[in-house]
C-alpha cells in the first residue's frame, strides 16, 4: 500500500559554488547524493531535475567549473541534516567561498490559515561554502557589508561610510584570530548554516513568495 504522507515544506536551494578545475563529475555527484537521494533519484542526473519545469535544476558549468543550483524539493525536518552533509562536501571541492539560500515554503498552510491571522512556517536561511574557513569568511563579510551599506545609502554617501566598513573588517579580523588561536572552527563557517532560521521557523511579516528564479 503507497505511503499518503506529503512532507509538510518545499524545499529551495539557490546558489553557485565555484570548483577546482580538478573536480570529476563522479566526485561531484558523490558530494551531492545528500539531496538527490533525498529526493529519491538514483543518480545526480536524475535527480537534477527540480520540483518546478521553470527552475533549472542542479547544472555543472564544464567551462567555468561553476555548480549552480536552483532546485526545489518536497522535505521535512530530515533535511537538514542532508544540507549541512552537501555543505560539507563541497567545502573539499570548491575553489572559493560561496553562499547558498535555502528558502523553506510551509505547504500546509493555506489562505484559510492567513485569514485567521496564523503566521506560516515559511522561512530563509543562508549556508556557506569554501575550500578553507577564511574563505567562508570573506563571503560572509562581503554580505554583510553589502546588506549594511544598502541600508546606510538611504542616510549617507558612500565615502562617508568607510569607518563602518573597517570596523566590520575588525571585528571579521578578531573571529578569524580567535579561531586561529583556539583551532576551534565556529558553526557559521564550518559549511553550515550561516543565519538564524531553520526548518520550521517563523517567517514573520506576512507569507513570502515561493523563492523562484
Amino acid at each position: 500500500m503507497a505511503s499518503s504522507y506529503e512532507p509538510p515544506y518545499e524545499i529551495h536551494v539557490h546558489g553557485e559554488v565555484p570548483l577546482r578545475v580538478d573536480v570529476t563529475y563522479a566526485q561531484l555527484q558523490d558530494a551531492l547524493k545528500p539531496l538527490w537521494s533525498y529526493a529519491g533519484a538514483s543518480s545526480l542526473a536524475k535527480g537534477a531535475i527540480s520540483s518546478y519545469e521553470e527552475e533549472p535544476g542542479i547544472r555543472l558549468d564544464d567551462k567555468t567549473h561553476v555548480l549552480s543550483m536552483c532546485w526545489t524539493v518536497a522535505a521535512d525536518e530530515a533535511f537538514r541534516s542532508s544540507l549541512e552533509e552537501m555543505c560539507m562536501n563541497l567545502n573539499e571541492l570548491s575553489s572559493a567561498g560561496a553562499a547558498i539560500e535555502i528558502s523553506i515554503y510551509d505547504t500546509e498552510y493555506d489562505d484559510e490559515d492567513e485569514d485567521e491571522g496564523k503566521e506560516s512556517r515559511d522561512d530563509f536561511l543562508m549556508l556557506f561554502v569554501g575550500p578553507t574557513p577564511g574563505d567562508i569568511m570573506q563571503v560572509q563579510r562581503d554580505m554583510l557589508i553589502e546588506d549594511v551599506t544598502a541600508v546606510m545609502e538611504r542616510h549617507f554617501e558612500k565615502q562617508e561610510m568607510g569607518d563602518v566598513v573597517a570596523e566590520i573588517d575588525k571585528m571579521f579580523s578578531k573571529r578569524f584570530d580567535a579561531m586561529v588561536n583556539s583551532l576551534t572552527i565556529p558553526r557559521s563557517v564550518r559549511g553550515g548554516p550561516g543565519a538564524a532560521g531553520g526548518l520550521g521557523g517563523h517567517g514573520g511579516g506576512g507569507r513570502k513568495p515561493r523563492h523562484l528564479h
